[in-house]
């Protein structure tokens, strides 16, 4: 089961966030708190964790999470770019066995709270909390001044336990998700899925564009993201898959200014192959498995023809290599 706030976007900001409803107060649970963008391989180390505890004592296994991005809120930074929208989040989460995601609204009156009151009146009452399963450097409360041996002490007064992810625990996994969100801005996709343990992926819907690809036999679904704060990978071209009615599809995409034609925007299309549906409107989950090359600009649009087709050559390779 989900719970979470309510919430309104547009495509800059979030308009409004409800309070967090529906919990089940009388559920013991084992909680993980944390931002987890990217829920890559070393957070997913905790959530294991988390999980096998909460099997083992038939409590439910829980994440605490936060959004906005503190920096959004704090140093009021529009410009941070984040692994995953919130939605997404919580779907990787869910996949990993997680039953309860909660999310709090991260505003300067929650930044605020006193170490004791975000344990007593959040871990405790509001998620009746048994278990904490945290890593060795976590810090909370008003200017994060509490630390893992206050959590500690909080825990005996409140009568729950503490588990530390020890220093050692987490660097046996070196990655973080600044080092994905570098790998992503040169367009290492792979590296960056070895990190995350999982295919990259944007999530958008499809909408109309100019129907350029049409005319040189290349039509492309243009994908718009609503969520602005979504990283998206550097400009090129890339192999994709996506899924449509329960069918896998391949395809290649382009991020871009289209600059043969000179675009003057950035813009996400991607071409899929054999794939003549209409999916206008739908909204699409696509995973990026290989980086083709840059994008270039090419001396007319015959020139960019001829390369597509050697792209679409390419990617078809690479797809039929790792279905064998």
């Amino acid at each position: 089961m989900i719970f979470l706030t309510n919430m309104i976007y547009n495509t800059n900001k979030i308009l409004k966030i409800n309070k967090t409803h529906g919990l089940i107060a009388n559920s013991a649970k084992v909680t993980t708190i944390g931002t987890f963008d990217g829920v890559h391989i070393g957070h997913q180390k905790i959530l294991m964790q988390v999980v096998k505890h909460a099997k083992r004592q038939d409590y439910v296994p829980v994440v605490l999470t936060l959004f906005p991005h503190p920096r959004m809120v704090l140093q009021k930074n529009n410009s941070i770019k984040l692994l995953n929208t919130i939605n997404e989040r919580i779907e990787i989460l869910k996949s990993l066995g997680i039953k309860e995601v909660i999310v709090k609204e991260f505003t300067k009156e929650f930044a605020n709270l006193s170490a004791k009151d975000y344990v007593k009146n959040i871990l405790v009452n509001e998620l009746n909390t048994k278990q904490v399963v945290i890593g060795y450097d976590h810090h909370f409360g008003k200017n994060r001044s509490a630390n893992i041996k206050d959590l500690k002490a909080f825990a005996q007064h409140y009568d729950f336990k503490v588990e530390e992810i020890s220093a050692q625990d987490i660097k046996d996994v070196t990655v973080s998700s600044t080092k994905i969100r570098n790998a992503l801005d040169k367009g290492e996709v792979a590296l960056a899925n070895s990190f995350l343990g999982y295919n990259y992926f944007i999530t958008g819907t499809v909408i109309k564009g100019k129907g350029l690809g049409r005319t040189i036999e290349f039509p492309t679904a243009n994908i718009h993201i609503k969520e602005s704060y979504k990283l998206i990978p550097n400009d090129g071209v890339y192999v994709v898959k996506s899924r449509f009615r329960n069918e896998i599809i391949y395809g290649m995409m382009n991020i871009g200014s289209n600059p043969t034609v000179d675009g003057k925007t950035r813009s996400i299309e991607v071409h899929f192959f054999n794939f003549n549906n209409d999916i206008y409107d739908v909204e699409l989950k696509i995973e990026f498995l290989k980086r083709l090359r840059s994008e270039q600009k090419f001396e007319n649009l015959e020139a960019l023809k001829v390369q597509l087709k050697k792209d679409k050559v390419n990617a078809l390779d690479y797809t039929n290599a790792i279905n064998e």
